[in-house]
């Protein structure tokens, strides 16, 4: 079931993302006045498996044009920070027997975007050279970290190169409303209003 009465079929996407990322003026971040370089792809949910096979292709497509990409899986970010604390093994031992609201209060203060996510996400960025950050894994780590936590903490690090988050769910814009990250199509993530919804992107 589609979300969104104008989405286009999946070989559609990967032929418009292709051709707006390999785009110079996209590149350059050329025409977003001054916002920030962040882009929000949305895709129903149930797509998320050939959706993360595209943009696997797209990775390898853009690197033969010479476009380095940077993944960022944030569930793959956040079992590392949890085996870098010694408490990945923990977590999983609890997991069963631990009230669900105590389990989510300890992955959120671990995890928290602020204090340790984002930064991890930043010591990633130093250490590489890339053209795009590509942000998937946001339904795999909700509700512990909230996509739109991650962009307000990347807003004053991640502002050189163009970020495409891959959103399983809707990103609405109006006027009347503002921005919306609905996670799923269905859970109100939070108003986010600084990305541009890469579908609407011209070359």
């Amino acid at each position: 079931m589609n979300m969104q009465k104008d989405i286009l079929p999946i070989q559609d996407r990967y032929d418009h993302l292709f051709k707006v990322i390999s785009s110079e003026r996209f590149l350059k971040m050329e025409g977003l006045g001054n916002d920030l370089p962040f882009f929000i792809c949305p895709y129903p949910p149930e797509e998320s498996l050939p959706m993360d096979r595209m943009r696997q292709q797209l990775t390898s497509r853009l690197g033969k044009r010479g476009i380095g990409i940077l993944n960022i899986d944030l569930y793959d970010l956040s079992v590392d920070i949890l085996k870098k604390r010694n408490i990945w093994e923990e977590i999983l031992d609890i997991e069963k027997d631990t009230p669900k609201s105590e389990l989510m209060e300890l992955l959120q203060g671990v995890l928290d975007p602020k204090s340790h996510l984002v930064r991890e996400i930043c010591a990633i960025m130093a250490q590489t050279s890339f053209d795009v950050m590509f942000i998937s894994g946001v339904g795999e780590v909700f509700p512990y970290i909230r996509s739109h936590n991650v962009l307000n903490n990347l807003q004053s690090t991640a502002r050189d190169q163009p970020t495409v988050m891959f959103f399983p769910g809707v990103y609405t814009q109006t006027l009347e409303k503002g921005a919306t990250l609905n996670l799923f199509g269905r859970l109100h993530d939070d108003k986010y209003y600084r990305a541009f919804n890469i579908f609407h992107r011209e070359v």
